[in-house]
C-alpha cells in the first residue's frame, strides 16, 4: 500500500491506492543513459596531459549534476507522490522535502473521466481526470495504472455515495 494509514480519519476505508506507473520513469533513465555515456565518451577522448584531464573533469561534473536533476530528482518525485481514494476523499500527497497534500471530499467529485493515450495503451495506464466543484474546477493524476479498473471502482464508489445510506437498490427492476 502507497499511502500511510495515519493519514485516514476513524472510520475512513480506504478503496484505492496508488503511485504513477513506472513508464514514468523512461525519460530519467534515458537521461541517466545518455549523460554517463557522455561522461564515458569523453573520458575516453581526452588525454591525459593538464588541460584535457581538467575537461574531463568538468564533463563529469556536469554529467552528475545532470544526472542528479533529470534522473534522481523525478524518481524521488516518483517515489514520494502518492494518490489515494477512500470512501470519502481523494488524497494526493507529494514532495521530497516539502510535502504537499491535497484533498477533495467525494460529495464534491462530478465526474471521473479518463484519457489512455497511444504510449500509455501498452503500458495499461493512462490520466485521471476528476472534476470537482472548487475552484481548481479539474485534477488530472497521470500515469495512472490500470486506469480503466480504477475509473469504474471510483464510479462505483460516487454511485453508492450519492444514492445514499438508506437507499436501497432495486435489483431486477
Amino acid at each position: 500500500m502507497a499511502i500511510s494509514k495515519k493519514l485516514l480519519n476513524p472510520g475512513e476505508r480506504l478503496i484505492l491506492s496508488t503511485r504513477q506507473h513506472p513508464k514514468a520513469l523512461f525519460v530519467p533513465i534515458l537521461a541517466l543513459v545518455v549523460l554517463l555515456a557522455i561522461g564515458v565518451v569523453a573520458e575516453a577522448n581526452l588525454d591525459d596531459d593538464g588541460f584535457q584531464q581538467v575537461v574531463g573533469y568538468i564533463v563529469w561534473v556536469l554529467a552528475i549534476l545532470g544526472i542528479l536533476w533529470f534522473s534522481v530528482r523525478p524518481f524521488l518525485v516518483w517515489l514520494t507522490t502518492v494518490h489515494a481514494f477512500t470512501d470519502r476523499r481523494l488524497i494526493t500527497r507529494n514532495g521530497i522535502l516539502t510535502r504537499r497534500g491535497h484533498d477533495i471530499p467525494l460529495a464534491r467529485v462530478s465526474d471521473i473521466s479518463i484519457e489512455i493515450n497511444l504510449i500509455d495503451r501498452p503500458f495499461g495506464c493512462g490520466s485521471l481526470l476528476i472534476a470537482d466543484a472548487s475552484t481548481h474546477g479539474m485534477v488530472r493524476l497521470n500515469d495512472i495504472p490500470h486506469v480503466e479498473a480504477a475509473q469504474r471502482q471510483l464510479n462505483e464508489l460516487l454511485h453508492d455515495l450519492h444514492q445514499g445510506p438508506g437507499v436501497r437498490r432495486d435489483e431486477g427492476v
